[in-house]
């Protein structure tokens, strides 16, 4: 993890292990743009030197469907890859996640990953073991703000463009290349949407009913790096702000990948599912009314989980908000700050003010909610959620900011 580490990253891909073997037929699995702007053939070409054969599979695509997934099992049936190289932002490495899943294991469906957890670490169905035909998945972020390199999750859309989360650790990947200088050309927009997504992954992962020392102290120096430089990343775009950046949305994603995240993405997941919106922007505008909603020390239902004894919210929001520098240690305070980095990043902080319509937004609102109810980050949320909560929220994120 350096600036312009890629090249020292892919040489020790090439390493034997400890029984003198080493990979030989590397598959890139990335999307159109990274072949345009040269990425997929800088990795490709360094591949090669190394003695590596490669293929590339570029036809991933944003929000990853099973029609992606079907085809980049294809190409790994014909090509038989022993190492795999995710390079993108999360659609790509969300994509080559379940193409090594589903190349291993043809039998496994979406639903069947993606099944119900008993409690939050215990599945009711089994995730298979992974590394029988793909040893090494190799990510490599080129924005800031998923975490999905150093994450056990992926999102997937099944055949009736239903998303899916699905979390198991045998996902992470084995080996995690961040070389910020692959973000330099990132448009605004993507560096807005992005960097937002990764705050909101280290405020869900501090104030998790699964916090810990280690999530803990990843969550907050993600958070002070996000917020200090977030601004001039988007507005500048010195590679001082896009390093610290990239820097902080790993160190996010390695606090939410121990501690989970919470009902933001919950209902982010569900309303980018239902009105294909930007995931940063959607949860940049739910993140203020999900504050609201948890920072309360009277909770009608506290989350659940041995090691969460009382409703702490509060007082963690007031503790991100302290560390954050702001106006002042409350959760308003840290609201208020929010408010000021989304106009800073030129983000919108309502769905009427996204473009979605009213008549839409209600008619997906029953529906939005019991579905994000169901998912699989609710159970961190600090706060259990009743349905007609979650609609509540949803109105209110609808017409947003009060005055």
């Amino acid at each position: 993890f350096n600036r312009g580490c890629l090249e020292e990253g892919l040489r020790a891909c090439a390493d034997p292990d400890q029984h003198g073997k080493r990979n030989t037929r590397a598959l890139i699995v990335t999307d159109k743009g990274m072949v345009r702007c040269g990425h997929a053939q800088r990795v490709s070409t360094a591949l090669t030197s190394l003695g590596f054969m490669v293929d590339i599979f570029d036809d991933v695509i944003p929000d990853p469907d099973m029609g992606c997934i079907r085809s980049g099992v294809k190409v790994c049936e014909s090509f038989r890859p022993d190492i795999m190289f995710c390079i993108g932002g999360g659609s790509p490495m969300d994509a080559g996640k379940f193409i090594r899943v589903k190349y291993e294991h043809p039998e496994l469906s979406v639903e069947e990953a993606a099944t119900r957890f008993v409690e939050l670490r215990k599945r009711t169905h089994p995730f298979p073991m992974l590394g029988s035909k793909i040893t090494k998945l190799v990510a490599i972020p080129t924005t800031s703000g998923t975490g999905s390199e150093v994450s056990p999750f992926t999102v997937i859309t099944d055949d009736e463009g239903v998303k899916h989360p699905i979390a198991s650790y045998k996902l992470t990947p084995e080996v995690a290349i961040c070389d910020s200088t692959l973000c330099d050309g990132l448009p605004k927009p993507l560096v807005a949407n992005a960097g937002i997504d990764a705050v909101t992954h280290a405020i869900e992962a501090y104030v998790s009913v699964l916090q810990n020392d280690f999530t803990k102290q990843n969550a907050l120096e993600a958070l002070e790096l996000l917020f200090r430089n977030l601004g001039e990343s988007y507005n500048v775009g010195s590679a001082k702000s896009r390093d610290a950046v990239h820097r902080g949305a790993t160190l996010a994603g390695i606090a939410f990948s121990n501690s989970f995240l919470g009902i933001c993405h919950s209902l982010a997941h569900k309303v980018g599912g239902e009105f294909h919106l930007p995931h940063g922007m959607v949860n940049a505008i739910l993140l203020p009314w999900v504050i609201r909603y948890n920072a309360t020390d009277k909770p009608t239902k506290m989350g659940i989980y041995p090691s969460y004894t009382h409703p702490q919210a509060r007082q963690r929001y007031s503790e991100i908000a302290k560390t954050i520098g702001a106006s002042e240690s409350s959760p308003e305070g840290l609201i208020q700050a929010i408010y000021e980095l989304a106009a800073e990043l030129h983000i919108p902080m309502s769905f009427q003010e996204a473009g979605v319509e009213r008549e839409a937004f209600s008619k997906a609102l029953s529906d939005m909610a019991m579905k994000a109810f169901d998912d699989q980050c609710t159970p961190a949320n600090p706060r259990f959620p009743l349905v007609g909560e979650l609609e509540e929220i949803l109105l209110a994120a609808y017409d947003g900011k009060s005055t």
